[in-house]
């Protein structure tokens, strides 16, 4: 009788601790500090956008998430990092279009992919351009610019700071789309652009917003238009390219939070559903517009969707224009 009270006590706690290990992990989750890996340097715009939202999430999970600035290789090494880490909730990775939509496009062979090696989150937001022109050039809108270049086909020209940049591939877009031949004048930085650009030396740029708005209100650059799906909230005068005419323009640098492919379906979704919550804190939206970007919650498989269409977009882009893949 008594070996088989102790047989059953042996079968109980094997069958106690077997239910304790397959407990899911995410019904703990979070029970140490998180750690948020940002591929670009502290005080960037990216790094400014994870801090802003970290904070918050620390407040809301009840445990610090930690930013890890791992800056490199235009953000491939931090992304290949979070692609190869656990999946246990306890790495996240900020991204932008350029690590998962520009790098991968122009890389022969990608050390990691951006469609399968990760569990999308939530977008966080966007940043448009705006298409500025010397004041000089005598036309206002998209449409006299299109109509301008057409005439004079590769006289006019757009600045950017080297092929692979976003802003550049701002301009190649542009001229995929309406037909034309901007062209392409290269620089080392966007200050001796914005230089060349008040002083007519260059005919137009796809430049930031923030620190191109002060430029605009003194006349010094004429706004043409916002690269974004919509107007921008801190120049909501200025139309988008895609209503002045190219209705599938659209070039922003977006940011968003996701973690390693595998991450539990618990745990990405409880991430989602705090990050649109803080996204839709009204001093948040106010702290991101100062850096020039707009909040923009959204579902995991919104920016699954979008991540997709980018790359997609963007190699034709590289392809059509030529731009060698390293």
């Amino acid at each position: 009788m008594m070996r088989l009270l102790m047989a059953s006590l042996v079968v109980m706690t094997t069958i106690a601790g077997a239910a304790a290990q397959s407990r899911p992990a995410a019904a703990h989750w979070p029970e140490r500090p998180i750690h948020f890996i940002v591929p670009f340097p502290a005080g960037s715009s990216s790094d400014i956008v994870a801090r802003i939202v970290a904070q918050r999430l620390t407040a809301r999970l009840g445990q610090q998430l930690i930013v890890d600035n791992r800056p490199g290789a235009s953000g491939n090494l931090a992304t290949e990092f979070v692609a190869h880490a656990q999946p246990d909730g306890y790495t996240l990775g900020l991204a932008n279009s350029s690590t998962h939509t520009l790098s991968p496009s122009l890389m022969v062979h990608p050390t990691y992919d951006p469609l399968k090696d990760f569990a999308p989150i939530s977008m966080l937001g966007a940043s448009p351009f705006v298409l500025a022109a010397f004041p000089g050039l005598p036309v206002h809108d998209v449409q006299g610019l299109i109509a301008k270049a057409k005439t004079e086909p590769g006289k006019l020209t757009y600045a950017e700071a080297g092929p692979a940049t976003l802003a550049n591939l701002a301009g190649l877009l542009f001229n995929r789309l309406a037909h034309v031949q901007l062209t392409p004048v290269p620089y080392r930085g966007s200050e001796q652009e914005v230089f060349d650009l008040i002083a007519g030396r260059v005919d137009t740029a796809f430049l930031t917003i923030p620190p191109t708005l002060q430029l605009i209100r003194d006349g010094k650059v004429h706004a043409i238009a916002v690269t974004g799906a919509k107007r921008s909230a801190i120049m909501p005068d200025v139309p988008t390219i895609a209503e002045s005419g190219l209705p599938d323009y659209e070039s922003v640098l977006w940011q968003a939070i996701y973690a390693p492919a595998g991450t539990p379906a618990a745990i990405v979704s409880r991430l989602n559903t705090e990050v649109n919550a803080i996204l839709r804190e009204q001093d948040v939206v106010a702290a991101l517009a100062k850096i020039g970007v707009e909040a923009e919650p959204s579902t995991q498989q919104q920016l699954a969707d979008r991540i997709a269409a980018d790359i997609k977009k963007w190699r034709e882009v590289i392809v059509g224009a030529g731009i060698e893949r390293q």
